[in-house]
């Protein structure tokens, strides 16, 4: 008879930045980016306790980041998943922030998934990445104060997902899609940016969305570049966010001139997202969007990617 293997008792995880929305999909819908991460570092401890020891970054306002569980993604995801176990162990966390804070890249949510990645990882019987999704969601919800899986529902799964309250379904992705993910010199809060929306719709404006995200799935699903395109126009989020993010409206044109599928806000702003029908196309475009931010003041970093992008995984 064999002894059991004893559980580690550190593991490090990292989780890539994301385009949470897509544009169509508002708080359904995102993909990851081969581009920046955000690491975790977790320690199993004795003390029956979950607790923020450490945050990292060289980027602006990584200073800001709070310990405090209820307002840390990281934090209060893995203290979930600690009450939801009932564990009689705890958990320590460090963060190294590698993705820009308020910039509509996911980087809350990157942490609170590699934290919880991590932490699985630490488990006498890890979960399986869908197991872990609720206690993603919680998590999230210390940054943006509402619940939504559209950004860490890729990090777990990778490539695109449509992700709701109760359900985390990835959906198919043609390898010839790429984006290209543009990062202006802005910041812009996630509460700010939905304070916005809170004023009702006209039906006609929610028929005409959910219009284009019926397109928009089927044409995933059939790899039609004509259904994906006629469905990526954001006509309920877009038009409210879009005077938020000063040469947003530049950028945009500069991908439709470049025969962009679809361009749109990428999570809340201020980074702005492109879809291309090859990586040559996607290439060709970027320095032509990162001038539509020039040219509105601001310097921007560009990422182009597959939109079959990573997930989370151990380090």
């Amino acid at each position: 008879m064999t002894n059991p293997v004893p559980p580690a008792l550190t593991a490090t995880a990292t989780a890539p930045a994301g385009v949470g929305n897509i544009g169509v999909g508002f708080d359904l819908l995102g993909h990851t980016i081969d581009g920046p991460r955000d690491s975790a570092t977790v320690r199993r401890i004795d003390a029956c306790e979950v607790r923020v020891v450490a945050v990292r970054g060289d980027g602006p306002n990584v200073e800001r980041i709070p310990f405090d569980l209820e307002r840390n993604t990281a934090g209060l995801a893995v203290r979930a998943l600690h009450a939801g176990l009932d564990l009689t162990h705890g958990f320590e966390i460090e963060l190294d922030k590698g993705i820009p804070i308020g910039a509509g890249l996911g980087g809350s949510a990157a942490s609170c998934v590699a934290a919880l990645v991590a932490a699985n990882a630490l488990l006498d019987r890890p979960l399986s990445r869908v197991g872990l999704y609720p206690y993603a969601i919680e998590g999230e919800s210390a940054s943006s104060q509402s619940r939504q899986g559209d950004n860490v529902g890729p990090m777990l799964l990778g490539g695109i997902t449509l992700a709701t309250l109760t359900r985390l379904v990835p959906l198919p992705v043609p390898d010839w899609l790429h984006c290209v993910v543009v990062h202006p010199d802005q910041v812009l809060e996630t509460k700010r940016a939905r304070e916005v929306l809170t004023d009702p719709y006209p039906l006609s404006t929610v028929v005409r969305h959910g219009a284009h995200l019926a397109l928009f799935v089927t044409g995933l699903e059939r790899g039609d570049v004509d259904l994906i395109r006629d469905g990526l126009q954001d006509v309920l989020v877009e038009p409210r966010r879009a005077s938020l993010i000063p040469g947003f409206t530049r950028v945009q044109a500069a991908a439709m001139e470049h025969d962009a599928i679809g361009a749109s806000l990428s999570g809340a702003g201020p980074s702005v997202f492109a879809w291309f029908t090859s990586r040559e196309a996607a290439d060709d475009a970027a320095p032509a969007m990162q001038a539509g931010f020039a040219r509105a003041g601001f310097d921007s970093r560009a990422w182009v990617s597959p939109v079959a992008g990573p997930k989370a995984e151990l380090v």
